[in-house]
């Protein structure tokens, strides 16, 4: 079984799509990571971020091993942040991504969070849900994950939500079959819970 998680960012689909993953015995996918992974790597090489996607050899779990190299920390740095959502754009870049997290997903129970990971990586996922918060409430998370000034994180915010609702990408628009969930307000275990049992009904009707 697949479940996949989808929305902008901070609305808070790493760590819900996290919990979820150790609620069921699931494996947890970040394929967010896998971009922040490419944007780290073509910014060190100075290689083209399509070739790097290409290359590389990414394993994705508690810890985030680029080719062998421990880069978990490193990929939550701010610069890598704004470096993975230019290289997201790259369409190229995209469909190598995507190509590698299918083949991750082919086998086992997954929990997969990313933008577009229910329209395009997923589509046949058993249970599809599109996060959402309120701007403030994003920007006042991800302060909290990295720290920083809200004001800014908040503008920044803005800026990567116009870039990643721009070309081909469809982070701003939910999958057909996807239930919306709004996190404002709401405890990560809350929002668990109502996944957990949207993920125990799909399996009774398996």
């Amino acid at each position: 079984m697949v479940i996949a998680i989808d929305g902008p960012a901070g609305a808070g689909k790493s760590s819900v799509a996290r919990a979820v993953a150790r609620e069921l015995g699931f494996t947890f996918l970040d394929t967010g990571a896998m971009y922040r992974a490419v944007g780290l790597a073509a910014a060190d090489s100075g290689d083209a971020p399509a070739n790097v996607a290409e290359r590389i050899d990414l394993e994705v779990g508690d810890r985030v091993l680029l080719d062998g190299r421990d880069v978990t920390e490193a990929i939550r740095a701010p610069g890598v942040s704004a470096a993975a959502s230019k290289v997201a754009a790259d369409p190229a870049v995209r469909r190598a991504l995507v190509a590698k997290q299918q083949a991750i997903m082919a086998e086992g129970d997954w929990v997969a969070e990313g933008r577009d990971i229910a329209t395009v990586v997923a589509p046949d996922a058993a249970v599809k849900v599109f996060l959402t918060a309120d701007p403030a409430e994003r920007a006042k998370r991800r302060v909290a994950q990295i720290g920083g000034d809200h004001d800014k994180i908040l503008k920044a915010m803005a800026e990567r939500d116009e870039r990643d609702a721009t070309g081909d990408r469809t982070v701003h628009e939910p999958a057909p079959d996807a239930i919306p969930v709004d996190t404002t307000g709401l405890t990560i275990d809350e929002v668990v819970a109502q996944i957990v049992t949207l993920a125990v009904e799909a399996r009774e009707l398996t």
